[in-house]
């Protein structure tokens, strides 16, 4: 895979598990967010994650802070 389709693959990746959150599809959310992490890992882009706002937002949510509505 060359360079240029793994950043491309990045890019839907992303894509993909934002699209299946909004959608309540929490298991392909996780399998998205997954191969999202494996194929930055592989570019060796190191582009920071994508998904760490919902990660704030749960850790919130999880500590009895505010919800979103």
């Amino acid at each position: 895979m060359s360079p240029g389709s793994l950043s491309t693959a990045l890019d839907e990746a992303e894509s993909k598990a934002i699209d299946s959150l909004a959608r309540y599809k929490f298991q392909m959310f996780g399998y998205w967010a997954a191969i999202w992490v494996h194929l930055n890992h592989l570019s060796g882009e190191k582009r920071p994650n994508p998904f760490r706002r919902f990660v704030v937002v749960a850790k919130g949510i999880r500590k009895g802070g505010p919800h979103v509505p």
